[in-house]
Formats: structure tokens, sequence, C-alpha cells
């Protein structure tokens, strides 16, 4: 049964399955460009690596709890337990700093693929945008995010093998679609560290501008996504900061990273799903690849959601 928060905050869901895309340094300087804006949000760490809480300089056993707490016991509310950032307007709701505890815990649990959708019950009317940074995986955390949010946004890199990966995720935010929360969509994709000066990366980010287009009015969980533009240009500061504990804005507000994440946020901030994309396109053969992808990954997920 699709779970509900009830509220009209915005949930997210940033994914991909493949490590160091740019997936966190996303949420959290996308997250901080949005709190500049004057939006209340919420960054969920869903990440057991904690990357996210780090970046933000919170230590994750500093504090009352972490999301591991809620996923176990989700109807409760523990006082203090989303974490002010140095940033006004964002919280953190931190990870649990345990690799291997929340995943195996979860899979032992009744209604383990909604237990996000009941946390955020509970948090939904302090927020105007809730963003969950998922692992880089598809197990149970982030079929729980999928199963919560109302948008996904992939951030990836602009590699021509990075768009077999795309086509991967749609096929398993389609299954998540069907099963489980038939309100998700496909906000679109992020490209991240991207190389202006490269023709494969120019070529990679036309491929995905024309695969959105070819799949406008398609009726899929994608069909009204989009590449977003600029691009996060690749940037030495956009790397450095989250050793200072610091978004992008507060470590380097000239940068040209601090630009791009400010465009992205302002762009992303009046984004809709439902909008329609921009006239339909002939698909190129690396997009077809992306509509044609098997799901062999999808065999975790299709477990993972599984009716228990």
């Amino acid at each position: 049964m699709e779970a509900t928060t009830g509220q009209d905050v915005r949930v997210v869901a940033l994914m991909n399955q493949k490590g160091g895309v740019g997936k966190t340094t996303t949420t959290v300087n996308l997250a901080a460009g949005l709190a500049e804006t004057g939006q209340r949000v919420l960054i969920i760490d869903l990440d057991p690596q904690a990357h996210a809480t780090l970046h933000l300089g919170i230590d994750p056993k500093d504090g009352p709890g972490s999301i591991y707490d809620l996923l176990m016991a989700p109807d409760s509310r523990v006082a203090g337990i989303c974490r002010p950032s140095t940033r006004a307007r964002l919280h953190v709701l931190p990870a649990e700093n345990d690799p291997a505890a929340a995943e195996s815990e979860l899979a032992s649990l009744p209604d383990k693929q909604q237990r996000l959708a009941r946390v955020l019950k509970n948090l939904a009317s302090d927020y105007d945008v809730i963003l969950l940074d998922c692992p880089p995986s598809l197990g149970l955390l982030t079929i729980n995010a999928l199963a919560a949010a109302d948008e996904v946004l992939i951030p990836m890199q602009a590699h021509f093998l990075a768009l077999q990966g795309v086509g991967k995720l749609l096929e398993t935010v389609r299954l998540v679609a069907q099963k489980l929360n038939p309100r998700l969509k496909v906000a679109g994709v992020v490209v991240c560290m991207y190389d202006a000066q490269t023709t494969h990366a120019q070529e990679v980010v036309e491929d995905l501008r024309r695969f959105f287009a070819s799949q406008a009015g398609a009726g899929a969980p994608w069909s009204g996504g989009r590449v977003f533009d600029p691009p996060i240009r690749r940037n030495i500061k956009l790397a450095e900061c989250p050793s200072f504990g610091q978004t992008i804005f507060d470590y380097a507000p000239t940068a040209p990273g601090a630009a791009d994440y400010r465009e992205l946020a302002r762009q992303f901030g009046a984004a809709r799903t439902n909008a329609p994309a921009a006239g339909p396109a002939s698909p190129t053969p690396q997009a077809r690849a992306m509509e044609r992808a098997e799901p062999p990954v999808v065999e975790v997920p299709a477990v993972a959601v599984a009716q228990s």
C-alpha cells in the first residue's frame, strides 16, 4: 500500500548505485542552495557511511539519535534528532555510522519497505523540502527512500557507461512505482564533475537530453524528467569543502561550484516533474541502450519490494 506524508513537503531521493559520482556533494550543496532561497530544508542521511552528515561538520555519534533509531521506531519523534547546520534553514537527520546494522536489522522488520515513509509523517510539517541521500546501492535503505519520495534526482558523471547505469536506475524506479509508490517520478539528472573541454562529455549530456525528450508523454515515471543545466563543473573547491565541514557557499562562495549549485537550486526549486519536456526527438543509439537496459540489478530491489 502507498504511504504518504500527508503534507505539501517535497521529498526528493538522490540516488545512484555507483559511488563517487557527486551524489552527496549534490545533496548537501543543493540543500544549502535551496535554504539560501528561503526554503526550510532537511537532509536525511541514509548512507551508513554518514558522508552528508560529516560534510556538514556534524559528528554522527554526537546527539540524541539518528535515522537508524527512527527507522527502528518510526512512529516516535525524538526531540532534537534533526540537527541544525551552520546554514540557516538547513537541518540534518544524521546517519548511524555503521555500514552493516541498518540494512540487516531493517530486513527483519514488518513493513520494512515503508518505515521511512512513516518517519516522514512526523517530520514533514517542519520543512518545505526533504532531500534523501541514498546509499550507493539498491538495497532496503534505497527502497525505503523511493517508497517515501515524490521525486528522484540522479547525480551522475558524463561517461558513456553511466548511461547504462541510468537505464538500470530507471527500471528500479519503475518497479517501485508499480509496487509501492505510484506517485514516484524522476525529476531528472544532474551531471557532476563535468569537463566542457571534452567531446565525450558533451556527447553524453546530449544523449541524455535526447533520451528524456524522446520519453515525453510516454507515461513512464521519467516522462517529465530532464537534464538540469548547467552541469556541475569539475571544481577542486567542491572536493575540499567537506574536510572543513562546510558547504561550497561557505567555503568558496565565488568558486564555479558555488555558481553552478546556486543555479541548480534556483532551477530545481521551480521545477515540477509533470512539466512538459522540450519537444520529442529521435533517440540516439546510446539513448536506445538506456531504454533497452535489461534489469539484472533489479533482481535486488525485486526481492526487496516483494510484498511481505
